[in-house]
Formats: structure tokens, sequence, C-alpha cells
């Protein structure tokens, strides 16, 4: 009888996924064409009699240009951490999870406990970029192991001092229980 209220359980859970996941779908999908009709119209697609090269460029507009293709790549990078990272601690709370939810005592609570630790270490994460971006830092990603705490800040248009590490270690400090030797901070060109 066991048995069968376990798969009953898992068999809503995963009717409730595949819905979660198709409506997902199916909103994206709606949202992307709604946004791709708005903004596509005859007088913004460029085609091969508008296409005009420019002989006259000006450096201030290409030195901003460089700029903003920097800062779109840096964005990038710290957008690919955060999306890898959140998707491992994804793939671990599923695992932990089912651990609990099929384990009897001490490997339950051994779930459990582990559980809260990666929550409790992602809003530590959490609250470290929050507080260096605050400082005036573009972006930032923490990353917390058992080792340290790696620290990636996107470069200041001159670059990381010495002043700026001490800021970031000390913000890092006052909220975990790291020693400065075990906190890295790295920047981000």
């Amino acid at each position: 009888m066991r048995t069968w209220k376990k798969n009953a359980v898992m068999a809503s859970v995963l009717v409730f996924v595949c819905a979660g996941i198709y409506l997902n779908w199916l909103y994206t999908q709606d949202a992307q064409t709604a946004d791709l009709t708005d903004t596509l119209n005859a007088d913004k697609i460029m085609g091969d009699a508008t296409l005009v090269m420019n002989q006259n460029v000006d450096p201030a507009n290409l030195a901003a240009q460089e700029g903003l293709e920097q800062k779109t790549g840096t964005t990038d990078y710290f957008a690919a951490v955060r999306l890898s990272r959140q998707e491992s601690r994804d793939s671990a709370i599923g695992l932990l999870q089912e651990a609990m939810s099929y384990g009897e005592g001490e490997q339950a609570s051994t779930a459990s406990g582990e559980l809260k630790d990666i929550v409790d270490v992602s809003l530590q994460e959490a609250q470290i970029e929050s507080l260096v971006i605050a400082k005036g830092y573009a972006d930032c990603v923490a990353y917390m192991s058992d080792d340290g705490i790696s620290v990636a800040v996107a470069s200041p248009e001159n670059g990381l001092k010495a002043e700026d590490a001490a800021l970031i270690s000390d913000i890092v400090l006052s909220q975990t229980s790291y020693e400065l030797a075990d906190i890295h901070v790295i920047e981000v060109k």
C-alpha cells in the first residue's frame, strides 16, 4: 500500500512539473511573438539599399561603442556564471529532496541539513553580491566553497586597486566566517 502512495505522489508531482514547463514554454512563446511583431515594421528593417558604411568615424563615439561592447561581454560573463551556479544548485537540491522523501531517520536528517547549508550559502552569496554592487561596482558574483570564497568583480574604468580589494574583503568578512587568507578577489575585464 505504501509503494502505491509513493508512486501516486511521484506521478502527480511529475504531472505538475510537466504542466508548469508547458505553461512556461507557452507563455514565453507568446511573449516572444508579441515582442517581435510589435518591434518590427518596414521602417526598422535594414535592407541592402539602406546599408551605408560611415567613412568618417568619430573616435569618441567609437570608444563609447567599444566600452558598451566590453560591458555587455562582462555582463554576459556574470549572467553565465550565475546561471551555471543556479543550475548546479537546483540539481543538488533536487537530489537532496529526493533523498529526504525516500530516506528514513538519519539519512533524511542528513539530507535536510545539507539542504539548509545550500540555502544558507546561497543567501550569504546573494548578500555579498548585493553589498558589493551597492558600493558602486558594476557587477559581482560570489562563490563560496569549503576552501574559501571567490568574489569576481567587474573591473572599474581605472582597474581594481588594493583599496577595492580591501573593501570587498571587508564586506566578505562581515558576512561570513572566512579568514582573510580564504578570500580571493578576482577582477573581470
